[in-house]
């Protein structure tokens, strides 16, 4: 008899979106996003940190000063990692991401042809980023879909 207490696939992929954040660097909002395919494949995962050869060592993780000594001008969001580190064509693809997208990650989102967005935390819904996200994610057709339980890895680091 096959064992019956599996994760769901909602779980699983959450879960890998949670295992990608642990690979932000940031001090203060680590997110993580996994991009499955129609078949359970997946096809991008990534998390918020400084593009490709920008050293994390010499820019500021700030969230407050001037802007240009912030972390805001220079992260890539884990989103929009995701469909740049994606191996396929995204149509019809459904991204798992630990934190509701902001309106630039949707704009990225709608124009790769992500369907289906899953999330768990919706902690910035009434900031004008989230609202804008939402009115233009609901005008193309994007299905959104908040887990109802948050899904928990535990992984001991260092073993």
């Amino acid at each position: 008899m096959k064992r019956l207490d599996a994760i769901s696939w909602d779980d699983y992929f959450m879960g890998l979106a949670h295992l990608s954040a642990m690979r932000s660097k940031d001090p203060s909002t680590q997110v993580g996003a996994a991009i499955i395919d129609r078949n359970h494949k997946i096809v991008g995962i990534g998390y918020n940190g400084f593009p490709i050869g920008v050293s994390d060592d010499d820019f500021s993780w700030d969230r407050e000063g001037e802007f240009l000594e912030t972390k805001y001008p220079y992260v890539v969001h884990a989103e929009l990692n995701a469909i740049l580190n994606a191996t396929t064509r995204l149509d019809n693809c459904i991204i798992y991401v630990s934190l509701f997208p902001c309106n630039e990650c949707a704009k990225a989102i709608i124009q790769s042809g992500i369907r289906e967005i899953v999330y768990e935390s919706d902690k910035y819904a009434d900031s004008e980023s989230v609202i804008a996200s939402k009115r233009m994610l609901r005008e193309a057709g994007v299905t959104l879909r908040c887990l109802e339980q948050p899904v928990k890895i535990t992984l001991t680091h260092g073993q």
